[in-house]
This record gives C-alpha cells, structure tokens and sequence, in this order.
C-alpha cells in the first residue's frame, strides 16, 4: 500500500482513522509517563503484619508453599508413631485397633475393603499379603495374629475329629506291624488298610490277581510298577490254591491274556499242539526258544493239562 492510498478513502473513514490513531497515541503515552511514576510496590503495616507471621507460622520457608510445608508436617509426625503390640484377630478388629498397630490409615482401608468383599484370613501368613506391609513389621506382628476357629478352613476342623468319627471307607485306618492281610482273598478296602496302599495299588493289586489266577509268592507285588517294597511285610499266602489254566483247551488269544505268557509263547503251545498233539508237562516246551527255564518256573505254577 502506498502513502497515498488512504487520502482516496472517503471523507467519513479518513475521520473514523484518524481519531483511532489519536486513541492508540494518547494510551501509549499513558503507559510510558504513568507507569514509570512509581516502580516499587509499597507494604502498608498491615500487609507488613501479615507476611511476619505467616513467615513466624511456617518457618523459614518464605510463607511461598504453606500448604505444602503443613502436609510433610503431618507426615513426619505418623512416622513418629508407636506400634503397640497385642493379639488381634485381622478378619474382626476395628480401624482402632489395626492403627494403634502401626498400620497405616489406607492399609487399614484395604483390609475392610477385603472383608468387605468376603474375604478371609484363614492363616497368620495371609495377613502378610497385605499390600504395603513390609517384612519388618509383619513379623512383630505375626506372634499376636489369633485366627478365630469360626473363620478356619474346614480341612482343619475334619483333621482334629478323632480317628472313630473319620470316613474309614475314604481315610481307612491302617494296620499295625503285627497284623496281617490275606493276599489271594482280600478286597480293596482291606488291602488299603495296608501302610503304603492306597486306592491306586489297591486297585492294581486286585486286577494283577485276576489275571495270574492268584499269588504265589508275595513277591510277586513287585511286578506291579513302583510297587512299595516296605509292604510287603504285611501280606500272607496261607493257602496255594491257585486258579489254573488248561494250555491244551485255550486258543492263543485266551493264552496270551495271562501276564506269564506272551505272544510267541502262546503260538509255540498252540503249534505244538497242532504238530504233536496235547501236551503232557511244561517239559514238552524245553526245546522251545521262548520257553527258558526261568519263563517255565515262573509258569509252572498256573498251568494244568
């Protein structure tokens, strides 16, 4: 824009421009000449009064940050507070007593707030899952921490009835050293009174019976996997009547399901009884690869012809 340019502006806005310039002047000159007519603040006594003691109430602190100075006040007078020490059950005590405790006011907030929601300390040890409680104070407190028996676990309460007033058909009681169980006739439920038995190798004893025809030797458990050995003591076999098998009547699939014989074994029997005809003693297989001496010992027992 040039400097003639607004001298072709109509009569009513060169006025209009000219008293706005005429203002702008005038405040800026106001600015300037009034301003510098007094550059210090002057303090009347009262305002003189006022900073004294707030300077008097909050130290040396220079009264810029009261609000703050009187929080951390606050603050070092609760880590000056005493723990007192006595028993306390945590799912009953009241704010009083946890504070009086040395907890602090939003742990014991945290502690209703759990209760609140039905939780329950049921073990000293539960207490110290309290977020915020250090080791340190835990462990003063520990001694002190009584569970109600209105808020112990049911487990508890079952494990202190007398041994007469338990489920003996679950928790069976065992056998003393002396006495002694039938191995070929005793059931699952006598067989668990045996120190060491429970219901798996109750289980597995009874289903390896079956399928030998019965024991001949106690020491025939050890087959079982990881049978325990210390309970072996406890078994007797008073009598030897086993059940036998005919190995001139059975088919190979009946023979092969005895623990004693195995697959090629029953196809020996079989084959030799088809070649040679039915066979008289266990001897008649002597010459069989898979029949050694030890194989037909262990068999001989449960075989008949």
């Amino acid at each position: 824009m040039s400097f003639k340019e607004p001298f072709y502006y109509p009569r009513s806005d060169r006025k209009v421009l000219l008293a706005l310039l005429l203002i702008g002047a005038a405040a800026l000159g106001c600015f300037f000449f009034i301003g510098n007519s007094n550059k210090q603040t002057q303090l009347t006594a009262a305002d003189s009064a006022a900073v004294l003691q707030q300077q008097h109430r909050y130290g040396s602190y220079r009264g810029r940050y009261p609000a703050r100075r009187q929080r951390t006040w606050y603050y070092d007078q609760g880590k000056k507070r005493q723990i007192e020490l006595f028993y306390f059950d945590p799912n009953t005590a009241d704010s009083t007593q946890l504070l009086r405790l040395g907890l602090l006011p939003w742990q014991v907030r945290n502690i209703y707030k759990y209760r609140h929601a039905g939780g329950i300390y049921r073990k000293p040890k539960d207490f110290a899952r309290l977020y915020g409680l250090a080791s340190g104070h835990y462990r003063k407190l520990e001694p002190y921490i009584r569970i109600s028996d209105e808020f112990l676990s049911a487990s508890t309460i079952y494990n202190m009835e007398p041994a007469s007033e338990r489920d003996t058909v679950k928790s069976p009681i065992k056998i003393t050293p002396l006495e002694r169980v039938v191995l070929n006739k005793a059931d699952t439920n006598q067989l668990k009174k045996v120190p060491g038995i429970g219901s798996h190798f109750a289980r597995k004893i009874v289903q390896y019976r079956e399928r030998l025809g019965g024991f001949y030797s106690i020491s025939q458990l050890l087959e079982i996997e990881d049978f325990p050995e210390s309970s072996l003591t406890y078994f007797v076999i008073p009598d030897d009547q086993l059940r036998k098998i005919n190995l001139n009547r059975l088919t190979l699939d009946q023979l092969r399901r005895h623990p004693y014989i195995n697959f090629y074994q029953a196809k020996a029997i079989t084959d030799y009884r088809r070649l040679k005809g039915p066979l008289h003693s266990l001897q008649d297989l002597r010459l069989q690869k898979d029949f050694t001496p030890e194989a037909i010992q262990r068999l001989e027992p449960y075989v008949e012809f």
